[in-house]
């Protein structure tokens, strides 16, 4: 960033350079560990003979989820940007919550209307026309992922055509741009840049799914990776062939981020939006509304399915003294790393903020908010297993810090670009009159930076928190009867067939993530405001 000495700020300037050394440090220690761990644990080959085959299954089956989720979030930012209604930033808000909403919330709201017992069998019932549990197989985890991931992109897409000039709606209009045409013209180039960037993102998280895939996959058919890794160690412990597949994922992941790096970011939630309405003709607009309807029926009735068969068997879990101690775990564990991840984040961001563009240090401080896209979370679980037996210590003491530490590094992504934007443009703005005043350090954070970031930091704070709190991949290798967490508990209650379980800590999670998303960051607004 022209004009900003270098040796400006230099505490920072550490402070961001020693977190990227230490990130660094402990993912290439958790790659030493399997190396080691491949070196001295020979694999039966029973798990890695078809490593080909998940491949190439995981890889369709991302590819559709990935296809269906552009398409549905193509399809309901439009309608969102087009149509005016009471209720429509909730729905917006609501939209925000995909990205971090626990995969087996989902999962169980599927679950309860397409399962054996679900919605559809029972009113089909009658009729003699059951379906049985059709949400099992290929068809359940891309009907899955598209409702979390259309949801996630949809959320993206509005901003974009939020962010279109108002000149260029006016001129538009000016000219009698009818559907099409305003959608060619004006519409597709804002969403064009986003989509490579947003289809990138999508295809890795749903390649490397594994909750969903762990619970709707019906069988080995469906497998990805992740789930080979997950009973490679905790059904076969074949400790060589969860190495072995480790690589390989973690390759797959490498040749997917790399070029992916390259393409265009996604628009900022807080970036500057257009107040121009343009709405369409009333034939338009009643389709608008039709397909408006149709894709929030796909997204909100799963959340729905859970609250109403949740609430009904809520009574019972909170009897339970498992319960308790697992939401105990997951509330401490999901603070403690929303709260190291912020602190990461922030460091880094302030670090970067002060280099120049183009500068390889800018490039050094970004590296480590890959370490979630690269190292995805069954296998920097694995990393973090293998260490521990390799230390000698018991997984049960190796696994609180070893769940904090992790989920903070996998919100870390979301939590830096959320604080790092806002960072560099305060910094590029007021450099030169802090400076000139002689502020401190303390001082440029605590009267300038604080009271402008209250609402990125509490949204990253809260983005954090909910993805700890609904994390599955992390805790799967160090989950026992004595040592849970909500979703640990959730997913043994369905490996049981404790349906009514499973659903009452499904709507307890809901529940929870919703309202951490919206409070958390309104905490921080009214905190920053009564610092103005």
């Amino acid at each position: 960033m022209a004009g900003i000495p270098s040796t400006w700020r230099p505490g920072r300037r550490y402070a961001g350079a020693s977190v990227a050394a230490i990130v660094a440090i402990l993912i290439a220690a958790l790659l030493i560990a399997l190396w080691v761990a491949g070196q001295r644990f020979a694999t039966t080959g029973s798990s890695v003979t078809g490593i080909g085959y998940l491949l190439v299954t995981s890889a369709i089956q991302a590819a559709l989820s990935t296809l269906l989720s552009i398409l549905a979030g193509v399809a309901l930012a439009w309608t969102l940007d087009r149509l005016r209604f009471a209720g429509r930033g909730i729905v917006i808000g609501l939209l925000s919550t995909a990205l971090v909403m626990p995969s087996l919330v989902i999962v169980s709201g599927l679950l309860a209307i397409w399962g054996r017992n679900g919605w559809v069998n029972f009113a089909l019932a009658p009729f003699g026309l059951e379906t049985g549990s059709s949400i099992f197989g290929l068809g359940g985890i891309i009907a899955a992922h598209v409702v979390l991931n259309g949801a996630f992109s949809a959320r993206i897409f509005i901003d974009r055509l939020a962010a279109i000039p108002s000149e260029k709606l006016k001129l538009g209009r000016s000219l009698g741009l009818g559907p099409v045409k305003r959608f060619a013209i004006i519409d597709f180039p804002a969403l064009a840049a986003s989509i490579p960037g947003v289809a990138a993102t999508i295809f890795l998280l749903c390649f490397t799914s594994f909750p969903i895939v762990l619970t709707l996959g019906g069988g080995p058919a469906n497998q990805t990776l992740e789930v080979a890794i997950y009973q490679a160690v905790r059904l076969d412990f074949d400790l060589g062939a969860a190495v072995n597949l480790a690589i390989v994922q973690l390759i797959v992941c490498a040749a997917i981020i790399i070029p992916a790096s390259t393409l265009s970011p996604a628009a900022s939630l807080f970036g500057a939006q257009s107040h121009i309405h343009w709405p369409e003709r009333a034939v338009l607009t009643g389709i608008q509304r039709i397909v408006l309807a149709a894709l929030l029926a796909g997204f909100l009735t799963p959340l729905i399915a859970v609250l109403g068969e949740g609430f009904g068997a809520v009574s019972n879990v909170l009897t339970q003294a498992a319960f308790w101690r697992a939401a105990f775990t997951s509330l401490v564990i999901g603070t403690l790393s929303a709260l190291l991840a912020v602190g990461l984040g922030l460091a880094l961001g302030m670090a970067r903020a002060l280099q120049a563009k183009g500068s390889p240090w800018r490039a050094v401080l970004g590296l480590p908010v890959f370490a979630y896209l690269a190292v995805p979370a069954v296998v920097l679980s694995l990393g973090f297993f293998l260490l521990a037996r390799l230390a000698g210590l018991p997984p049960t003491a190796a696994a609180p810090p070893v769940l904090v530490l992790a989920n903070a590094l996998l919100a870390l992504p979301f939590v830096f670009a959320t604080i790092a934007p806002p960072l560099e443009a305060l910094t590029l703005r007021h450099h030169r009159v802090i400076r000139s005043l002689g502020i401190s350090s303390f001082s440029q954070w605590s009267r300038i930076e604080w009271p402008l970031l209250g609402r990125p930091i509490g949204y990253a704070l809260a983005v954090a928190f909910v993805f700890s709190l609904g994390d599955l991949g992390v805790i799967s290798l160090f989950g026992t009867s004595e040592f849970s967490t909500l979703p640990w508990l959730m997913y043994r209650a369905l490996g049981a067939y404790r349906t009514n379980d499973a659903e009452a800590i499904a709507a307890v999670l809901l529940i929870v993530s919703i309202a951490a998303f919206i409070l958390i960051p309104k905490l921080f607004e009214k905190l920053t405001h009564a610092r103005d």
